[in-house]
């Protein structure tokens, strides 16, 4: 279950990562005035990102290694890339929320605009006399045309007679008629367009307001909408770039829990391989005493306390590498088939139990003891890092 949790940790860790790297690949894109320049800028602000995710291991090793100048220096870098990040994500925060706001008020603007211009032409077309298709109109007007007193009046021109007035009279309406009919296909053609375009604006979308999260918010805490969306972005900035600064390190920080005083060490499933014979030396040592005599006796003793009773004795004089120690205690480990603790806390816990250590030749040599197994370890290979 753990290594389950450990490696979701690290995933969400490093898509918060990529996230903040792209954040800043953008920001330091538009920095450029070229291409090359933007591509350039861009670069070095993915990698300063990356770089960030990587300090806080950096500043620790150096605390721990008492190199306090190197971690000061680690600070003030991760300072520098932190705000530099937050900067980038900042405006990429506040962009995008503007973009969406600003096309949710369009949208809402346009879509209120068709409603409007939907129901004037609605309103337009039903307020048109009563009328026949254009068809049908200008079908009888085609034959009234056909009429003798058409000719005679001078195609209603010159109409004298009572008989052509009579009858140009009926032509005219029939020409209104005509027109009527001819505005109403208008109407309902610009009808038609506006509905369409209605259609395909979602109205539920539509009619929302264009920050609703900002609203409820700014409601329930008494702040204007202007003061919870800086807020928001701000939020918003920080949780991408805390997350991509820490995330990695205080996901792999969870796989040590197991490893803290008290707490059980799974057993590997793995053959257990028989250490091989050792010399045992003819000079009897001192075992080192029990340097944890505060302890409450009902508690048991950990790995460590048990190794040094079996396999480490006090010889005024004599002194052994860390690494050689190390060495040892994985091979007793491997026999009495436990797990071994990281270089690191074995280290500490084993320096907690009362042993001097001094830094000979560039090497970590614990003083006044040696191995009740086995013969020196110099010449095996240096200690790169000893915390």
């Amino acid at each position: 279950m753990r290594h389950v949790l450990g490696v979701a940790g690290v995933a969400a860790a490093a898509v918060l990562l990529i996230v903040s790297a792209a954040m800043n690949w953008r920001f330091g894109y538009t920095l450029g005035k070229s291409d090359f320049e933007s591509q350039l800028y861009g670069a070095a602000s993915a990698a300063a990102d990356c770089f960030k995710a990587l300090l806080p291991f950096f500043i620790f090793a150096a605390l721990r290694n008492r190199s306090y100048s190197q971690a000061l220096g680690g600070a003030l870098l991760f300072c520098v890339c932190f705000s530099y990040s937050l900067t980038s994500s900042l405006g990429f925060a506040a962009l995008n929320r503007a973009d969406t706001t600003g096309s949710r008020a369009l949208r809402a603007e346009t879509h209120q605009d068709l409603r409007v211009e939907f129901d004037r032409q609605r309103d337009a077309l039903k307020a048109l006399p009563p009328h026949r298709p254009v068809g049908t109109v200008a079908g009888d007007i085609e034959a009234y045309k056909q009429n003798a007193r058409w000719l005679a009046s001078e195609e209603c021109a010159n109409a004298t007679l009572p008989q052509s007035m009579a009858y140009c009279e009926h032509y005219f309406k029939l020409k209104a008629e005509r027109a009527v009919a001819e505005q109403a296909d208008k109407y309902e053609a610009r009808i038609s367009v506006l509905d369409a375009k209605l259609g395909a604006i979602d109205p539920q979308s539509a009619v929302k307001s264009t920050d609703p999260q900002s609203q409820v918010l700014a409601g329930l805490t008494g702040r204007t909408t202007e003061e919870i969306q800086l807020t928001l972005t701000v939020l918003i900035a920080l949780l991408v770039e805390l997350g991509a600064s820490l995330g990695f390190y205080t996901a792999f920080s969870y796989w040590r829990i197991f490893d803290v005083k008290g707490l059980p060490v799974p057993e590997p499933s793995r053959a257990v391989v028989p250490a091989p014979a050792r010399f045992v030396p003819s000079i009897r040592l001192t075992p080192i005493p029990d340097y944890d005599q505060e302890l409450q006796p009902a508690e048991p003793k950990t790995d460590v306390e048990l190794y040094c009773e079996e396999r480490v004795g006090k010889e005024p004089g004599s002194s052994v590498t860390a690494l050689a120690l190390y060495d040892d205690y994985c091979q007793w480990c491997e026999a009495k088939e436990k797990q071994p603790l990281g270089l690191p806390i074995f280290t500490r816990r084993f320096s907690d139990l009362g042993v001097q250590k001094a830094k000979v030749a560039g090497r970590i040599r614990y003083m006044d003891v040696r191995l009740v197994y086995g013969a020196g370890d110099d010449g095996l290979r240096e200690l790169t890092a000893v915390s």
